[in-house]
């Protein structure tokens, strides 16, 4: 639980700083296609910061393999569907590209492990 939640604050503050920074440090510098991915990348790093916070905080009621694999699956689609965006956004390599679905895939399988887990155990 306590890594989830540190993993959720790192998170959270990179959400913050890479939104800034895409705001105001990669206007002009990359197409404006480039700065809708980082957008994209921002919000769902935020969105999946936030879940996986609420899922850290639900495993003190919850004991269930299920509530760690929901955190898990999470931040590692976190990392495969921001971070390939990111540097989709910087260096417009399509390779980058074909990684966003994988994370995709892990946010998915993320939401139904948390929600399997409340149904069974709430």
């Amino acid at each position: 639980m306590k890594f989830l939640l540190i993993a959720a604050v790192i998170n959270g503050f990179l959400s913050v700083a890479l939104g800034a920074f895409g705001a105001h440090g990669l206007e002009g510098k990359v197409s404006e296609k480039g700065l809708d991915q980082w957008g994209k990348a921002v919000d769902y790093q935020m969105f999946h910061t936030m879940a996986l916070f609420g899922t850290a905080l639900l495993m003190g009621r919850i004991q269930a393999g299920m509530m760690t694999g929901a955190g898990w699956f999470f931040l590692i689609g976190i990392l495969l569907f921001s971070g390939s965006l990111y540097i989709y956004a910087v260096t417009e390599i399509k390779t980058f590209a074909m990684i966003t679905p994988l994370g995709g895939l892990s946010f998915l399988i993320g939401w139904i492990l948390l929600g399997y887990a409340i149904i069974k155990h709430l």
